[in-house]
């Protein structure tokens, strides 16, 4: 079932789960999720990077989540994730995104919020809603930053802005960790006592699990998970010589991967008890 993003956030918050976010970058990686849907009963959002909405690959792949969505009887929303501008958000409007980021995190505080604000004007008149990230959330090959998002600046940018979701700097990167993360749980409390927005853990990969718990006890409702996705896709394809197999079937190995990667999250976050 097609759902817009604050829609299937509020599910997350009326349940007290998250909703996992998984980036997919092929049609196995969609199908291995939409099966872990299937089998889990799991809401869940399919996301593409903003710079494959650039590419073939966006133009393409765009159909086949949305063909995974319908299959699907439980709800699930498309995501452009860290939308680099208003061109790539608007292009995932026409694609069919339910949801839309705009990820303009390293400005000053009141350029980001003017950006995102004239971003979520357009998608609220395309009738989807917006999450934007306040606190650059870096990657794993920078040291990661041991300042967090700021309460009161938290509360200014979801009033000004309007966005139903937000992504805040709490502790992860984006990548592989060189060392095990340790997530400012209080700061999540805090922020998600102090406004309305949805609040979103980017970088989930690779933080250990009561972490993740613990973060979604204290109110994070959707967490985005792309690099483990992709690293099970891969080390799926190198456990099969693929000279022994038609495509089709070698191609099926890595699939039933990412779904039991899927699922492993799903049940994780909690929103297999839909």
């Amino acid at each position: 079932m097609r759902f817009e993003l604050n829609e299937i956030l509020n599910i997350g918050e009326k349940n007290g789960f998250a909703i996992p976010a998984f980036n997919v970058y092929t049609m196995e990686n969609v199908l291995g999720v939409m099966n872990a849907a299937q089998e889990t009963g799991s809401p869940v959002i399919f996301q593409m990077y903003s710079r494959l909405f650039g590419t073939q690959v966006g133009k393409f792949l765009a159909p086949v989540i949305l063909e995974a969505i319908n299959e699907l009887k439980t709800p699930a929303a498309f995501h452009i994730d860290h939308g680099t501008g208003e061109d790539m958000v608007i292009r995932a409007i026409r694609y069919g995104a339910t949801g839309a980021m705009i990820d303009a995190s390293t400005l000053p505080l009141q350029e980001n919020i003017s950006k995102t604000k004239r971003v979520v004007e357009f998608a609220t008149a395309a009738g989807i809603s917006v999450e934007g990230e306040l606190g650059h959330i870096g990657n794993t090959a920078e040291e990661i930053s041991s300042e967090y998002t700021n309460v009161d600046d938290a509360v200014q940018y979801v009033e000004q802005t309007s966005v139903k979701a937000l992504a805040i700097m709490v502790g992860t990167a984006h990548g592989k960790y060189k060392q095990t993360p340790k997530l400012a749980i209080d700061r999540i409390a805090q922020i998600h006592a102090a406004t309305d927005a949805h609040l979103v853990l980017h970088g989930g990969s690779g933080v250990p699990d009561e972490q993740i718990k613990q973060a979604i006890n204290a109110g994070i409702r959707k967490i985005n998970f792309a690099t483990d996705l992709a690293h099970a896709f891969i080390d799926g394809c190198r456990e099969l010589d693929a000279k022994k197999y038609p495509l089709d079937v070698y191609l099926a190995h890595p699939t039933e991967k990412v779904k039991e990667f899927a699922i492993s999250k799903i049940k994780l976050c909690g929103s297999d008890k839909y």
